[in-house]
């Protein structure tokens, strides 16, 4: 099986996690082994890898390309929200180590029928977990005008958020919205055509937005932090790249909250709500990619890198 995506600022992550030999180690997000296979390199046979996705492909691709690497493999379907459930099963108390990459993989854009890029047509999918019921076909046609112009305008951070959702409910009252194109051509109509003279092309935000909705991306990442730092032994690392200022502004505040978890009123002279700090946040400013990268991987453009520290 074919399943091409080149691994976002891979050195960088290698070296973030700090990988001990004998460690065990995360991937939230395995897709295609790419960052997978550089962390297994660095582990012994005493270590352990974990590998977490909802793809099938992608779990079906890792399989086959960590099979001969000297340290333990475990390769789980779930999704990393489920991290802890997920150690809990395979009876890991501890781990050194957790790398999550928010982006949708290569792959999944490029494959036409799973209907996440508005350049291929295709029905309405968006799925990540193939096995998930809800799609973006459901999104399209069963949200509310204010729950879709609510998703277009937060997720989306679309300016024409209004008018979009009012030209998809208006467009549905007719006949369900079934493909891609067909979403492509009610977004066109509903985006002034000066508007669609500069910038991205005219459907990126709300394909943004109905696939971080399909697949509740943004809801999941602070809960997720927080249990994966509990999960973390001193020292441990978590690794995060983002791939839009929606992300990248959850990670920061979760990082920064564990880092900094005080509630007491700035004048106090001395902190009396017994919170204490969880984590060092090794990253003051994001790791973004090098020249070298961007002209190598023009989808690594908008990446970013954050990294704390178990204390």
């Amino acid at each position: 099986m074919k399943f091409e995506h080149v691994s976002v600022l891979l050195n960088e992550c290698i070296e973030g996690l700090a990988i001990k030999p004998n460690g065990i180690y995360v991937d939230g997000t395995l897709g295609g082994a790419g960052h997978a296979s550089v962390v297994c390199s660095h582990l012994s046979e005493a270590g352990h890898f974990i590998g977490i996705d909802q793809d099938n492909n992608a779990l079906a691709v890792s399989k086959e390309r960590l099979k001969d690497v000297k340290a333990k493999v475990s390769i789980v379907k779930s999704n990393f929200e489920q991290t802890a459930n997920v150690l809990e099963s395979l009876g890991v108390e501890k781990i050194d180590g957790m790398l999550i990459d928010l982006g949708v993989s290569s792959h999944q854009l490029d494959e036409a029928d799973r209907g996440f890029s508005y350049m291929h047509d295709a029905p309405l999918d968006m799925r990540m977990n193939q096995d998930s019921k809800y799609s973006a076909y459901d999104v399209v046609n069963e949200m509310s005008e204010e729950e879709l112009y609510r998703i277009i305008k937060e997720y989306g951070e679309e300016r024409w958020a209004k008018r979009v959702a009012q030209f998809i409910v208006e467009e549905r009252k007719f006949k369900p919205i079934e493909t891609t194109y067909e979403l492509v051509d009610v977004i066109k109509k509903a985006i002034p055509q000066g508007a669609r003279k500069d910038g991205p092309h005219p459907a990126k935000r709300t394909f943004q937005a109905i696939r971080i909705a399909v697949n509740r991306e943004l809801e999941i990442i602070a809960p997720t932090i927080n249990d994966v730092v509990e999960k973390l032994a001193p020292g441990g690392r978590l690794c995060i790249i983002t791939f839009h200022s929606l992300e990248d502004r959850i990670v920061k505040q979760a990082f920064k909250k564990l880092e900094d978890p005080c509630t007491c009123a700035k004048e106090f002279p001395v902190c009396v709500c017994g919170k204490v700090p969880q984590v060092k946040v090794i990253t003051r400013k994001p790791i973004l990619p090098s020249e070298g990268e961007l002209e190598a991987n023009h989808r690594s453009r908008s990446a970013k890198l954050r990294i704390v520290e178990k204390l």
